[in-house]
């Protein structure tokens, strides 16, 4: 996998004190590993397995493919 550091900025405001859990995970294609990095957009589609992404090379080949 290629890349370096990136940085995501997540602006919050919460009204009443409370606690907030947050995670975050690489966003990368199912099939090739490409991602935002590498200049592709990635879609989300959910399938009877569960949520799978595809950039949008692999995202238009699957959807021609029911």
């Amino acid at each position: 996998m290629h890349g370096g550091n990136q940085t995501i900025i997540h602006d919050m405001q919460i009204l009443k004190s409370q606690t907030v859990l947050t995670s975050v995970s690489k966003v990368e294609c199912y099939v090739c590993g490409k991602g935002l990095q590498d200049g592709h957009s990635i879609t989300a589609k959910t399938l009877p397995n569960g949520i799978v992404l595809f950039c949008d090379v692999h995202y238009s080949l699957q959807s021609n493919n029911p």
